[in-house]
């Protein structure tokens, strides 16, 4: 009797974990960045082969970057606060479908797909899923994460001592041997948006996340068009 207990227990258990979270194809409370902010620069890199994978991924039909329209009020927030201190945003990546991350699983599952090892030089690809920089579940996927980072007004580079994407502790936010200037421009971007409602991460300092973000458990997978 108490093996069979145990056992309607552990079904409840996964049902329960099952219906955590939900997929949803309803993209009513999204909207483009460029709707909201005029001036915001882009380079999807998932929309092209310029990322880890070395190819463009499924769900990016074409180079908008989306979010739901709580975050994007808080982008515009940080948005603002940047434009007075001579800054634009550059915005790498934004909502991602979740077919796009089951793309990412699939390809580092590939044993002859090397992809791009710039992006993971010190890494074999098996340690982007088991180190928890690939995610099978991704908060960019609930449309309220946001991978960005600095430009001037002019449009020319500002130096934030690494590029996006890079797995490696070069991109922690306090990576000890950063330049001032660099520690000084993530820092200026940090500040912006944490200031205007959202979260970094300690692993990728272009990384944010809305804190009060409209769908904690729920995963879109409409697609980018």
């Amino acid at each position: 009797m108490k093996k069979i207990v145990l056992t309607v227990f552990s079904i409840l258990c996964f049902v329960s974990g099952a219906f955590a979270s939900q997929i949803s194809y309803d993209k009513s409370d999204f909207a483009p960045v460029s709707t909201v902010i005029d001036d915001a620069a882009y380079d999807i890199r998932y929309y092209s082969s310029n990322n880890f994978t070395g190819n463009k991924i499924n769900g990016y039909k074409a180079p908008v970057a989306y979010m739901t329209k709580e975050a994007l009020q808080a982008l515009s927030v940080a948005a603002a606060d940047l434009r007075q201190q001579g800054y634009r945003l550059l915005i790498w990546d934004t909502y991602r479908p979740q077919k796009a991350v089951d793309n990412f699983v699939e390809w580092i599952n590939n044993p002859n797909d090397d992809g791009d090892k710039t992006f993971y030089p010190d890494l074999k690809k098996s340690q982007l899923l088991e180190g928890q920089y690939i995610m099978a579940k991704s908060g960019h996927t609930r449309g309220s994460t946001i991978d960005l980072t600095l430009m001037k007004k002019d449009g020319s580079f500002v130096d934030m001592g690494g590029t996006f994407d890079l797995f490696s502790e070069i991109s922690h936010p306090d990576y000890k041997k950063l330049t001032k200037e660099q520690k000084k421009n993530r820092k200026i971007l940090h500040d912006a948006m944490i200031k205007a409602g959202f979260n970094g991460i300690d692993s990728e300092w272009w990384h944010f996340t809305l804190k009060n973000e409209p769908y904690p458990d729920t995963y879109f997978d409409f697609n980018i068009e």
